[in-house]
Protein backbone atom coordinates (compact mmCIF):
# COMPACT_ATOMS: atom_id res chain seq x y z
CA UNK A 1 0.00 0.00 0.00
CA UNK A 2 1.60 3.57 -0.98
CA UNK A 3 1.96 5.61 1.86
CA UNK A 4 -0.13 8.86 2.59
CA UNK A 5 0.66 12.16 4.79
CA UNK A 6 -1.92 13.40 7.18
CA UNK A 7 -2.25 16.71 8.74
CA UNK A 8 -2.86 14.68 12.62
CA UNK A 9 -2.44 17.94 15.21
CA UNK A 10 -2.85 21.63 14.37
CA UNK A 11 -1.77 24.59 16.73
CA UNK A 12 -1.36 28.09 17.26
CA UNK A 13 0.14 31.29 19.22
CA UNK A 14 -0.84 34.83 19.18
CA UNK A 15 0.41 37.56 21.68
CA UNK A 16 -1.30 39.25 24.00
CA UNK A 17 -0.46 42.95 22.78
CA UNK A 18 -3.12 44.48 20.69
CA UNK A 19 -2.91 46.83 18.18
CA UNK A 20 -5.62 48.64 17.01
CA UNK A 21 -6.73 50.76 14.34
CA UNK A 22 -7.13 53.20 16.44
CA UNK A 23 -3.40 52.72 17.91
CA UNK A 24 -2.46 52.90 14.78
CA UNK A 25 -4.31 56.85 14.31
CA UNK A 26 -1.83 57.78 16.93
CA UNK A 27 0.97 56.79 14.56
CA UNK A 28 0.24 57.95 11.20
CA UNK A 29 -1.75 59.66 9.08
CA UNK A 30 -4.78 57.13 8.57
CA UNK A 31 -8.07 56.11 10.15
CA UNK A 32 -10.07 53.26 11.21
CA UNK A 33 -12.36 53.31 8.82
CA UNK A 34 -9.51 53.84 5.85
CA UNK A 35 -8.07 50.71 7.11
CA UNK A 36 -11.18 47.85 7.72
CA UNK A 37 -12.61 49.04 4.38
CA UNK A 38 -9.09 48.79 2.42
CA UNK A 39 -7.49 45.78 4.30
CA UNK A 40 -10.42 44.05 6.50
CA UNK A 41 -8.06 44.66 9.49
CA UNK A 42 -9.25 45.98 13.11
CA UNK A 43 -6.32 44.42 15.13
CA UNK A 44 -3.14 42.65 15.22
CA UNK A 45 -1.19 41.09 17.69
CA UNK A 46 2.47 42.25 18.93
CA UNK A 47 4.85 39.74 20.29
CA UNK A 48 7.25 41.56 23.81
CA UNK A 49 10.16 42.95 22.83
CA UNK A 50 12.02 39.82 25.00
CA UNK A 51 9.98 37.61 22.91
CA UNK A 52 10.83 36.15 19.86
CA UNK A 53 9.96 33.87 17.13
CA UNK A 54 11.59 30.79 18.36
CA UNK A 55 9.91 31.55 21.58
CA UNK A 56 6.25 31.83 19.99
CA UNK A 57 7.01 28.81 17.33
CA UNK A 58 7.56 26.63 20.73
CA UNK A 59 4.17 27.52 22.07
CA UNK A 60 2.12 26.54 19.10
CA UNK A 61 4.24 23.35 18.22
CA UNK A 62 3.32 22.56 22.08
CA UNK A 63 -0.14 23.04 21.39
CA UNK A 64 0.33 21.04 18.17
CA UNK A 65 2.31 18.06 19.45
CA UNK A 66 -0.67 18.09 22.14
CA UNK A 67 -3.51 17.90 19.64
CA UNK A 68 -1.53 14.92 17.71
CA UNK A 69 -1.23 12.88 20.73
CA UNK A 70 2.49 12.89 20.44
CA UNK A 71 5.54 14.23 22.00
CA UNK A 72 8.65 15.68 21.05
CA UNK A 73 10.70 12.37 21.02
CA UNK A 74 8.14 11.44 18.31
CA UNK A 75 9.23 13.96 15.70
CA UNK A 76 11.98 13.12 13.42
CA UNK A 77 12.50 16.40 11.63
CA UNK A 78 11.44 20.19 12.08
CA UNK A 79 10.58 22.93 9.80
CA UNK A 80 10.07 26.09 10.32
CA UNK A 81 8.70 28.42 8.11
CA UNK A 82 9.89 32.51 8.99
CA UNK A 83 11.34 35.51 7.75
CA UNK A 84 12.03 36.99 10.74
CA UNK A 85 14.31 34.62 12.12
CA UNK A 86 16.15 35.04 15.49
CA UNK A 87 19.34 35.13 14.13
CA UNK A 88 20.42 34.94 10.24
CA UNK A 89 21.78 31.83 11.71
CA UNK A 90 21.84 29.36 13.05
CA UNK A 91 18.55 28.36 11.69
CA UNK A 92 15.79 29.17 14.16
CA UNK A 93 14.85 25.46 13.65
CA UNK A 94 17.60 24.78 15.78
CA UNK A 95 16.33 26.80 18.41
CA UNK A 96 13.34 25.88 18.72
CA UNK A 97 14.90 21.91 18.69
CA UNK A 98 16.59 22.95 21.68
CA UNK A 99 13.79 25.05 23.21
CA UNK A 100 11.26 21.54 22.61
CA UNK A 101 14.25 18.79 23.82
CA UNK A 102 13.65 17.47 20.08
CA UNK A 103 17.04 16.04 20.28
CA UNK A 104 16.04 13.18 17.90
CA UNK A 105 14.88 15.46 15.54
CA UNK A 106 16.57 17.20 12.38
CA UNK A 107 15.81 20.66 12.06
CA UNK A 108 15.91 23.64 9.26
CA UNK A 109 14.43 26.90 8.19
CA UNK A 110 12.41 27.30 4.99
CA UNK A 111 12.03 30.82 3.63
CA UNK A 112 9.25 31.31 1.08
CA UNK A 113 7.38 34.47 3.02
CA UNK A 114 3.46 34.07 3.55
CA UNK A 115 4.07 30.93 1.37
CA UNK A 116 6.16 29.31 3.66
CA UNK A 117 3.63 27.32 5.65
CA UNK A 118 2.90 25.45 1.93
CA UNK A 119 6.37 25.18 1.14
CA UNK A 120 6.89 23.12 4.15
CA UNK A 121 3.69 21.18 3.40
CA UNK A 122 5.18 19.95 0.86
CA UNK A 123 8.37 19.23 2.44
CA UNK A 124 6.81 17.65 5.17
CA UNK A 125 4.78 15.36 2.96
CA UNK A 126 7.49 14.40 0.68
CA UNK A 127 9.24 13.21 3.85
CA UNK A 128 6.21 11.09 4.54
CA UNK A 129 5.66 9.34 1.61
CA UNK A 130 9.51 8.66 0.40
CA UNK A 131 9.57 6.78 4.12
CA UNK A 132 12.42 9.33 5.23
CA UNK A 133 9.94 10.18 8.22
CA UNK A 134 6.82 9.22 10.46
CA UNK A 135 6.79 12.41 11.81
CA UNK A 136 7.28 15.91 11.28
CA UNK A 137 6.69 18.84 13.08
CA UNK A 138 5.86 22.33 10.88
CA UNK A 139 6.37 25.54 12.87
CA UNK A 140 5.37 28.89 10.70
CA UNK A 141 6.24 31.77 13.00
CA UNK A 142 6.70 35.47 12.65
CA UNK A 143 7.79 38.65 14.52
CA UNK A 144 6.75 41.52 11.61
CA UNK A 145 6.54 43.89 14.00
CA UNK A 146 10.65 43.60 14.24
CA UNK A 147 10.64 44.54 10.82
CA UNK A 148 8.10 47.19 10.10
CA UNK A 149 8.68 50.56 10.13
CA UNK A 150 5.64 52.17 12.38
CA UNK A 151 6.42 55.85 10.29
CA UNK A 152 5.33 54.04 7.02
CA UNK A 153 1.80 54.15 6.44
CA UNK A 154 1.76 52.00 3.28
CA UNK A 155 2.88 48.53 5.91
CA UNK A 156 2.28 49.46 9.65
CA UNK A 157 -0.79 48.87 8.78
CA UNK A 158 -0.47 45.50 7.50
CA UNK A 159 1.61 43.18 9.71
CA UNK A 160 1.12 41.25 13.40
CA UNK A 161 3.04 38.91 15.01
CA UNK A 162 2.16 35.37 15.71
CA UNK A 163 2.42 31.42 15.41
CA UNK A 164 1.54 28.00 13.86
CA UNK A 165 2.10 24.75 13.68
CA UNK A 166 1.13 21.09 12.64
CA UNK A 167 2.20 17.63 12.26
CA UNK A 168 2.46 15.72 9.60
CA UNK A 169 2.24 11.80 9.70
CA UNK A 170 1.83 8.67 8.40
CA UNK A 171 -0.70 7.85 10.79
CA UNK A 172 -4.09 7.72 8.99
CA UNK A 173 -6.34 10.37 11.08
CA UNK A 174 -6.93 14.01 10.85
CA UNK A 175 -6.82 15.72 6.96
CA UNK A 176 -5.03 13.81 4.40
CA UNK A 177 -2.61 15.83 2.61
CA UNK A 178 -3.96 15.51 -0.91
CA UNK A 179 -2.13 17.56 -3.91
CA UNK A 180 0.12 20.60 -3.23
CA UNK A 181 1.12 23.20 -6.61
CA UNK A 182 3.91 25.60 -5.94
CA UNK A 183 5.70 28.76 -7.55
CA UNK A 184 7.67 31.06 -7.64
CA UNK A 185 8.76 34.46 -9.93
CA UNK A 186 12.53 35.58 -8.82
CA UNK A 187 12.23 38.13 -11.48
CA UNK A 188 9.47 40.07 -9.26
CA UNK A 189 11.58 40.25 -6.48
CA UNK A 190 12.07 43.68 -5.74
CA UNK A 191 7.82 44.09 -5.08
CA UNK A 192 8.45 43.09 -1.52
CA UNK A 193 11.86 43.17 0.05
CA UNK A 194 14.36 43.79 3.00
CA UNK A 195 16.86 45.80 1.28
CA UNK A 196 19.60 45.12 3.98
CA UNK A 197 21.04 42.76 6.43
CA UNK A 198 22.41 40.27 3.73
CA UNK A 199 25.19 40.01 1.96
CA UNK A 200 24.34 42.37 -1.02
CA UNK A 201 23.56 45.07 1.47
CA UNK A 202 25.42 43.94 5.02
CA UNK A 203 24.75 46.60 7.95
CA UNK A 204 25.95 49.80 8.14
CA UNK A 205 25.44 52.89 9.35
CA UNK A 206 24.16 54.10 6.20
CA UNK A 207 21.37 51.23 5.84
CA UNK A 208 20.47 51.69 9.21
CA UNK A 209 19.83 55.64 8.40
CA UNK A 210 18.25 55.15 5.49
CA UNK A 211 16.03 52.12 7.11
CA UNK A 212 16.76 49.94 4.44
CA UNK A 213 16.33 46.96 7.35
CA UNK A 214 12.63 47.34 7.19
CA UNK A 215 10.54 45.78 4.54
CA UNK A 216 9.09 47.50 2.01
CA UNK A 217 6.28 46.92 -0.58
CA UNK A 218 4.40 47.48 -3.84
CA UNK A 219 1.34 47.23 -2.69
CA UNK A 220 -0.36 47.89 -6.00
CA UNK A 221 1.69 45.64 -8.16
CA UNK A 222 1.74 43.08 -5.26
CA UNK A 223 -1.76 42.97 -5.74
CA UNK A 224 -1.72 42.18 -9.22
CA UNK A 225 0.40 38.94 -8.84
CA UNK A 226 -1.91 37.85 -6.03
CA UNK A 227 -5.04 36.49 -6.78
CA UNK A 228 -4.26 35.34 -10.34
CA UNK A 229 -0.99 33.51 -9.11
CA UNK A 230 -3.50 31.74 -6.05
CA UNK A 231 -6.42 31.21 -8.42
CA UNK A 232 -3.98 29.30 -11.07
CA UNK A 233 -2.38 27.02 -8.16
CA UNK A 234 -5.52 26.16 -6.57
CA UNK A 235 -7.27 24.90 -9.54
CA UNK A 236 -3.52 23.29 -10.32
CA UNK A 237 -4.14 20.93 -7.55
CA UNK A 238 -8.40 20.74 -7.66
CA UNK A 239 -7.95 19.52 -11.72
CA UNK A 240 -5.19 16.79 -10.64
CA UNK A 241 -7.82 15.32 -8.19
CA UNK A 242 -10.68 15.79 -9.91
CA UNK A 243 -12.58 18.37 -7.42
CA UNK A 244 -15.49 21.10 -8.74
CA UNK A 245 -15.37 24.09 -7.15
CA UNK A 246 -18.79 22.79 -5.13
CA UNK A 247 -16.61 20.27 -3.81
CA UNK A 248 -14.71 22.59 -1.64
CA UNK A 249 -16.20 22.99 1.86
CA UNK A 250 -13.54 25.92 3.08
CA UNK A 251 -11.22 28.14 1.72
CA UNK A 252 -8.30 29.06 4.24
CA UNK A 253 -6.36 31.95 2.70
CA UNK A 254 -3.46 33.60 3.41
CA UNK A 255 -4.74 36.90 5.75
CA UNK A 256 -3.21 39.34 3.35
CA UNK A 257 -5.96 41.92 2.10
CA UNK A 258 -9.57 41.16 2.44
CA UNK A 259 -9.93 42.55 -1.41
CA UNK A 260 -7.66 39.72 -2.44
CA UNK A 261 -9.46 37.08 -0.60
CA UNK A 262 -12.73 38.86 -2.02
CA UNK A 263 -11.66 38.63 -5.69
CA UNK A 264 -10.20 35.01 -5.10
CA UNK A 265 -13.53 34.05 -3.79
CA UNK A 266 -15.41 35.77 -6.65
CA UNK A 267 -13.00 33.13 -8.98
CA UNK A 268 -14.60 30.43 -7.14
CA UNK A 269 -17.53 31.11 -6.89
CA UNK A 270 -17.36 30.27 -3.09
CA UNK A 271 -19.60 32.52 -1.12
CA UNK A 272 -17.88 34.09 1.51
CA UNK A 273 -19.43 32.28 4.33
CA UNK A 274 -16.83 28.89 2.95
CA UNK A 275 -13.84 31.55 3.43
CA UNK A 276 -12.38 31.37 7.24
CA UNK A 277 -11.21 34.80 7.75
CA UNK A 278 -8.76 35.82 11.00
CA UNK A 279 -7.74 39.22 9.14
CA UNK A 280 -9.95 41.06 11.26
CA UNK A 281 -8.36 39.89 14.36
CA UNK A 282 -4.62 39.32 14.00
CA UNK A 283 -3.20 41.49 10.21
CA UNK A 284 -0.95 39.68 7.85
CA UNK A 285 1.13 37.43 10.06
CA UNK A 286 2.80 36.08 6.28
CA UNK A 287 4.00 32.36 6.60
CA UNK A 288 2.29 31.50 10.27
CA UNK A 289 -1.57 33.24 8.80
CA UNK A 290 -2.94 30.01 6.84
CA UNK A 291 -1.22 27.99 9.75
CA UNK A 292 -3.30 30.16 12.34
CA UNK A 293 -6.66 30.37 10.75
CA UNK A 294 -6.63 26.27 9.98
CA UNK A 295 -5.93 25.94 13.52
CA UNK A 296 -9.17 28.28 14.60
CA UNK A 297 -11.13 26.29 11.86
CA UNK A 298 -10.53 22.99 13.86
CA UNK A 299 -11.03 23.93 16.46
CA UNK A 300 -14.32 26.22 16.15
CA UNK A 301 -16.33 23.76 12.75
CA UNK A 302 -17.45 20.65 12.64
CA UNK A 303 -15.82 19.16 9.61
CA UNK A 304 -17.25 16.25 8.58
CA UNK A 305 -15.42 12.93 6.80
CA UNK A 306 -15.03 13.58 3.19
CA UNK A 307 -14.88 17.37 3.16
CA UNK A 308 -12.00 19.59 1.13
CA UNK A 309 -10.25 22.22 2.45
CA UNK A 310 -8.74 24.28 0.27
CA UNK A 311 -5.03 26.49 1.12
CA UNK A 312 -3.64 29.09 -1.15
CA UNK A 313 -1.20 31.61 -0.36
CA UNK A 314 1.42 34.23 -1.71
CA UNK A 315 3.88 36.17 -0.62
CA UNK A 316 7.76 37.92 -1.13
CA UNK A 317 9.91 35.85 -3.84
CA UNK A 318 7.39 36.16 -5.52
CA UNK A 319 6.14 32.67 -4.08
CA UNK A 320 2.97 31.08 -4.24
CA UNK A 321 1.05 27.81 -3.42
CA UNK A 322 -1.88 25.73 -2.87
CA UNK A 323 -3.01 22.67 -1.30
CA UNK A 324 -5.86 20.24 -0.25
CA UNK A 325 -6.70 18.59 2.47
CA UNK A 326 -8.97 16.39 2.69
CA UNK A 327 -10.84 15.36 6.13
CA UNK A 328 -10.61 11.31 7.32
CA UNK A 329 -13.23 11.81 9.58
CA UNK A 330 -10.88 11.13 12.74
CA UNK A 331 -9.49 13.90 14.30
Amino acid sequence: MSKKAYIIGTGSYLPQRILSNQDLEKLVDTTDEWIVTRTGMKERRLAEVDEFSSDMGKKAALRALDSAGLCVGDIDLILVATITPDHIFPSTACFLQAQLGADKAAALDVQAACTGYLYALSLARAHILSGAARNVLIVATEKLSSIVDYTDRGTCILFGDGASSCVVSSTPKGFEVQEISLGADGLQAELLSLPAGGCRMPASTQTVMDKLHYLRMDGKEVFKHAVRRMEHASKQCMEKMGLSEAEISWLVPHQANIRIIESLAKRFSLPMEKVFLTIHKYGNTSASSIGIALDELVRTQKLEKGEHVLLAAFGAGLTWGAGVLTMTGEC
